[in-house]
């Protein structure tokens, strides 16, 4: 490649980019450290106003870089040379800095150069360097179009069966509950709300009363004392009736005792 000292290329800060990035993506050899030197060296050419060549310093280099060693900052330098992306030209004096030839790879230019260096193998040769470049698999999902579930017709069918089988499964469950708490209340012969409204109304007894019985021995489990099962429902309901008439009885005999009239002896106790 022909390259003129002190020259000002014409680079197209953005098309260059574009085009050393797409290189980048199909250069297999390349590793995160020569990617890191390049761009800094780019940044300094930028500062030069794009003439060739650059003088670089190592220390400056390696800081912005972030290469620790000399002997990998040195190695970088000679592969991107050797690969093709610049001309590293070492001045093996302390206190003379190293020149660097950088190329352009305008994209879509044809004043800038967009190959590299003969230099090298095949690997390194416009052969590699012109590979197409991969499109980004995120280019190619199209999420948006897909349905919430991100799932072709087929495996929607196949999500709907399942949900159909988890409802089937669940009202199965749920019937099979039911049953077994079905034949549980006939073999302790737990009676209905309904059967217990019926007694209480022969009994000429308040319905309200009926409902305490009920919501009461159904919290329990139907044991009697908390702690026995109920053998005979009717029997409880007899002594519910008889005590809820023995403590309105009691009530009633308190409330008279309350009362007053107007020849109450107000010095006799209550």
């Amino acid at each position: 490649m022909l390259m003129i000292p002190d020259e000002k290329q014409k680079v197209n800060y953005i098309q260059h980019l574009l085009g050393i990035s797409e290189k980048f993506n199909v250069d297999n050899r390349l590793s995160a450290l020569h990617i890191s030197l390049y761009y800094s060296l780019f940044q300094n050419w930028n500062l030069s106003k794009f003439r060739n060549p650059i003088s670089i310093c190592r220390e400056e280099l390696m800081q912005s870089s972030k290469i620790g060693s000399t002997n990998t900052y040195t190695k970088c330098l000679r592969e991107l040379d050797s690969w093709g992306y610049l001309k590293y030209m070492p001045s093996f004096n302390p206190n003379k800095g190293s020149k660097i030839y950088l190329y352009t790879f305008n994209k879509g230019s044809d004043k800038g150069s967009d190959k590299g260096s003969d230099k090298g193998s095949d690997k390194g040769s416009d052969k590699a360097l012109a590979k197409v470049v991969i499109p980004s698999i995120n280019s190619l999902n199209n999420t948006n179009n897909l349905n919430s579930l991100n799932l072709d017709e087929q495996a929607q069918k196949k999500y709907s069966k399942k949900l159909i089988s988890d409802d089937n499964l669940k009202n199965n469950s749920k019937e099979l509950q039911s049953q077994k708490e079905k034949s549980l209340r006939q073999k302790r012969k737990i009676p209905m709300l309904e059967e217990i409204k019926s007694y209480f109304t022969e009994k000429q007894w308040l319905t309200i009363e009926a409902e305490k019985f009920y919501n009461y021995f159904e919290s329990n489990g139907w044991l009697v004392g908390g702690k026995t099962p109920m053998q005979n429902w009717q029997a409880a309901a007899h002594n519910w009736i008889l005590n809820s008439n023995k403590f309105s009885t009691e009530i009633k005999s308190r409330a008279g005792k309350l009362q007053t009239h107007g020849n109450k002896d107000y010095a006799e106790p209550l």
